[in-house]
């Protein structure tokens, strides 16, 4: 760990990561400062559980009102602490995206496979052209002329020209290739690729097509913006109604608690389209993840569905689903605590600041095996700064807990009539800090608390707008640092 990180300085103010309109007169959460990190003390040996230490219990529960019953802070949630004795800070860096990793993962995935260059493999052929030029001719029989609902321009005039893209296939048509060109090539960067305007070299950037027995995939894999490095693995659909439709998977808890939503579907109906049990796609998900060698284990999961549509997913669009598996570092007993932040945000818009986004691996498992999986800014771990470092006990964190969250949301009462936060588990877990404004590329594992949950607002207007009840949330609302009681931006990352 390089000494300027030892003693970052994590320097915003922790009031600047929200406007707030009311503001106690003392405030117990601390300044983040460069004495926190370079101050972290160790503790004395102790025989009594993490849990025990903390004196955290198995559940908590509070009920807090704010702003004339306009903000609502509902708790009751499940403390979950690990079954450890201590915790310790590590340095991490980020790893870079060599010829090792990349071969790591190509196999872990692709092995024995056979792997093409993407841009020409991606070429469309007589027969992708006929048929998008079939369909789109179906579409304008029928009078659908804005199909995939782009809208109109200012003058009212459709921004998507039926008849100008059925044009231009018909033209594409007179040339295009029989079969896909195959070129077989081995995954790395600096590869020289084939195109129109001659051969280009592309020092971040691969992209290629694997064919397995399950199926072929897209395999993508950059670090163009360092110290970020992303894989990316997609199964090629050839099943689907429309080939030049939107396409996504999203999960299963963004669909299944809003009745009153386009995009809801009941757990029920997704769970009817996997055909695959639980068990058997966690297997294949970890049978994979082992392969990487980085020693990740799973921490989270949920539904996954895969749709077509223009408006986001639901019952009439949806087209397969499986198992979303998340995955990540366990340090001494201790879980990297998983949220659906990526960090690595930007405090602003005129921000020049390199950002480092968190480490990520998720797979999804349908019926037929991998469906997509994505691996980012994969962490190089080093070793331990702090042993069993000092921790606040639980009291404390819940004090520091109840006021941000009401300072935090205070202004939410100038868009909203009414909000109602539920939140139902709180977690202790590891979670990585940086300071991009001295080093992006270096940091220290730090235990945190996160708070999950939902919510629920009435708009201006009376209407309810928003409903989740936060039960199998992994959104965390706030993420306090254990050691020194400062509050981490998920977003940021710091």
């Amino acid at each position: 760990m390089k000494r300027k990180v030892l003693a970052a300085c994590f320097c915003i103010s922790i009031f600047l990561l929200a406007g707030c309109e009311k503001t106690p007169e003392e405030t117990i959460v601390r300044e983040k400062n460069a004495g926190n990190v370079k101050n972290y003390k160790s503790g004395e040996e102790s025989k009594n559980s993490l849990r025990e230490r903390l004196a955290a219990p198995k559940n908590y529960k509070n009920l807090k009102t704010y702003e004339d019953g306009k903000l609502v802070i509902d708790t009751d949630a499940n403390v979950i602490v690990p079954d450890a004795n201590e915790v310790n800070t590590y340095a991490v860096s980020a790893m870079e995206l060599d010829q090792d990793l990349i071969d790591t993962v190509t196999n872990a995935f692709f092995e024995g496979d056979k792997i093409y260059m993407g841009y020409l493999y991606s070429i469309q052929t007589k027969e992708d052209l006929q048929e998008k030029i079939t369909l789109l001719k179906k579409y304008k029989a029928q009078g659908n002329l804005d199909p995939y609902m782009y809208g109109t321009d200012e003058n009212g005039n459709l921004q998507f020209d039926i008849d100008k893209v059925i044009e231009n296939y018909q033209e594409q048509l007179k040339t295009a290739p029989d079969k896909p060109k195959k070129v077989e090539v081995k995954p790395a960067l600096n590869l020289e690729y084939e195109t129109e305007k001659g051969k280009e070299i592309d020092e971040s950037h691969f992209e290629g097509v694997a064919e397995t027995e399950h199926g072929n995939y897209h395999y993508v894999f950059t670090n163009a913006l360092k110290p970020d490095l992303s894989f990316r693995i997609t199964k090629i659909r050839d099943d689907l109604p429309d080939p030049m439709g939107s396409t996504n998977w999203t999960e299963g808890k963004f669909l299944s608690e809003d009745e009153e939503s386009e995009n809801y579907i009941p757990e029920e109906m997704i769970k009817d389209k996997i055909g695959i049990s639980f068990e058997e796609a966690k297997k294949t998900a970890q049978e994979k993840v082992d392969k990487l060698g980085l020693g990740l284990s799973l921490a989270d999961w949920d539904y996954s569905v895969f749709y077509q549509g223009e408006t986001g997913a639901s019952k009439e669009g949806m087209l397969d689903a499986g198992y979303l598996f998340c995955f990540a570092r366990e340090l001494d007993g201790v879980p990297v605590t998983y949220t659906i932040s990526m960090g690595g945000g930007l405090p602003d818009m005129d921000s020049t600041l390199e950002p480092w986004s968190y480490e990520i691996c998720n797979i999804i498992v349908g019926d037929d095996g991998i469906e997509s999986m994505e691996l980012m800014s994969p962490y190089q771990m080093g070793g331990v700064v702090t042993e069993n470092v000092q921790l606040l006990d639980f009291n404390s964190i819940i004090n520091i807990y109840e006021q941000m969250m009401e300072v935090s949301n205070a202004d939410i009462v100038n868009y909203e009539a009414q909000r109602t936060f539920h939140i139902r588990t709180i977690k202790f877990g590891y979670s990585r800090i940086y300071d991009p404004a001295a080093d992006n590329d270096t940091g220290l594992m730090v235990p945190v608390w996160d708070f999950f949950g939902g919510f629920e607002y009435v708009a201006l207007d009376g209407e309810v707008s928003e409903r989740n009840s936060g039960e199998r949330s992994s959104q965390s609302f706030l993420t306090i640092n254990a050691i020194d009681g400062t509050v981490i931006d998920r977003g940021l990352g710091y």
